[in-house]
């Protein structure tokens, strides 16, 4: 999804549909909304036919749609087109809902963390990764005309040779799951006893089996109630995790566009390519935040410590990031007095600063989702009541996720387009949008006070969870 955040404000300016550049925000925020739609629609179905099918081939299927979309994604020269093919996007990609399952049953509680967090580390690397390859790779014929002048296809679809890239990762993938990944759902046969010529002498049910019959009925759990899965702990937390996912959409929204939009209107007027390398240096963050700085907190700390501890980091970004185009503003007004005060070193200066601030910034941003990302992975993990159950709190999980990062874009993009068409005073200025989102991130923060430290174990049915009644 990342692959296109760079191109994007600059992709949907450049469509039919957009007459004002202030509305671009908006019809960016529909695209990403798209996606997001037949994500949620599903990404149950996807876990539901994975544990008929098995995990493989759900995630066979879902790389394969990738490679196709991506391809055709690259091809558009009309809003609504693209609008189709990102739904075919989000259909394809509901099928990762099957990874944490899968990491579930390859793992125990000894390495079960730590196999998480590698999850959390692959998508953050895929997400950076993928920023950049859209940033640098967009519009080649201008970007690189000694390389690719010529070139009368990437002309005329200037974004195709990103989508390109996101497709041949795809096409890896897809052989290396084929020919590497097995099966990791196991669904055991009944057996069926082998029966000798009977007589008249002969029991009808032998003691074995009425033996094997009594502990089935001793190992096999009694299926629970919906009140006994969703407990007030779980409510708590999902309500939480599902505020945080809508924040971070928003956010996650906001950044291509803030840095798209001019600094007339509140941005820092960035090209893709200058955005692409702000998110290739995001990149190294996630390095050493998730191998090396993560795994530190979590042993100090604890999970859920963790995990509030990052939305208060992301409560800062929220609140300090729009500054920056203060900042950048203010630099330009004050050029003429300081030229003669500082000569030649003044451009080098303001571009040390700006650049610092941003990756000051940049840094924080990445740390805080690292550690409520990883974290909620983990502690969504631990509050199932039970293994037999663990599947359904994923998939819920993952639902909850995919209904906010469908929401959030629609309203951030929508924000951004209104705050900057008017001259209203702080916030309903262009800070608007990311006080709303700032504000999200204490409201998740002050849920999280009334969740248990038990999460930070998984439960299995412990009493720490399953018997904490009052929501109060």
């Amino acid at each position: 999804m990342t692959l296109i955040l760079p191109f994007m404000y600059e992709m949907v300016g450049g469509f039919d549909i957009v007459h004002d550049p202030k509305d671009i925000s908006f019809y960016a925020g529909l695209l990403l909304t798209s996606f997001h739609f037949l994500r949620t629609l599903t990404i149950m179905q996807w876990g539901i036919l994975s544990d008929r099918i098995g995990r493989r081939p759900v995630i066979l299927i879902g790389l394969l749609g990738d490679l196709l979309t991506f391809v055709l994604f690259g091809l558009s020269k009309s809003f609504g087109w693209a609008v189709v093919v990102r739904c075919l996007n989000g259909f394809f990609t509901g099928s990762i809902v099957v990874i944490r399952p899968i990491v579930a049953e390859i793992s125990d509680d000894t390495n079960r963390a730590r196999m998480m967090s590698m999850i959390q580390l692959m998508m953050n690397l895929g997400a950076m990764f993928g920023g950049a390859v859209g940033g640098l790779l967009a519009n080649p014929v201008n970007n690189y005309p000694w390389l690719f002048g010529n070139s009368v296809l990437l002309r005329e679809y200037p974004y195709l040779l990103p989508c390109l890239f996101g497709s041949a990762i795809s096409l890896f993938g897809l052989v290396v799951g084929y020919f590497q990944i097995e099966e990791t759902l196991v669904l055991k046969p009944r057996a069926v006893p082998i029966v000798s010529a009977a007589s008249e002498t002969t029991p009808l049910v032998s003691e074995m089996q009425r033996e094997e019959g009594r502990c089935e009925a001793n190992t096999t759990p009694e299926p629970l109630s919906r009140w006994d899965i969703l407990t007030p702990t779980i409510i708590r937390f999902f309500v939480s995790n599902s505020i945080l996912c809508l924040a971070v959409s928003m956010q996650n929204q906001l950044y291509p566009i803030f840095a798209a939009t001019d600094f007339a209107d509140g941005g820092l007027g960035m090209d893709p390519r200058t955005i692409g390398y702000t998110l290739m240096l995001c990149s190294f963050f996630v390095l050493y935040l998730q191998l090396v700085k993560y795994p530190k907190d979590v042993r100090k700390y604890g999970t859920l410590a963790c995990y509030k501890r990052g939305l208060l980091w992301l409560v800062v970004f929220d609140t300090t990031l729009p500054l920056l185009s203060n900042l950048a503003k203010y630099m330009d007004k004050s050029t003429d007095i300081m030229t003669g005060i500082h000569g030649a070193m003044l451009p080098f200066l303001k571009s040390c600063l700006f650049w610092g601030y941003l990756m000051v910034e940049l840094f924080i941003r990445i740390h805080g989702e690292i550690m409520v990302y990883t974290s909620g992975n983990i502690i969504g993990t631990n509050v199932a009541p039970r293994r037999d159950y663990l599947g359904f709190i994923t998939g819920l999980q993952n639902q909850i996720t995919a209904i906010t990062f469908m929401l959030g874009p629609l309203i951030s993009g929508y924000l951004w387009s209104w705050s900057i068409k008017h001259s209203f005073p702080y916030p309903f200025n262009s800070h608007f949008a990311w006080v709303l989102s700032g504000a999200a991130f204490i409201i998740s923060w002050y849920i999280t006070l009334k969740v248990p430290e038990s999460v930070n174990e998984f439960a299995s049915g412990s009493k720490d969870i399953s018997d904490d009644t009052s929501l109060e």
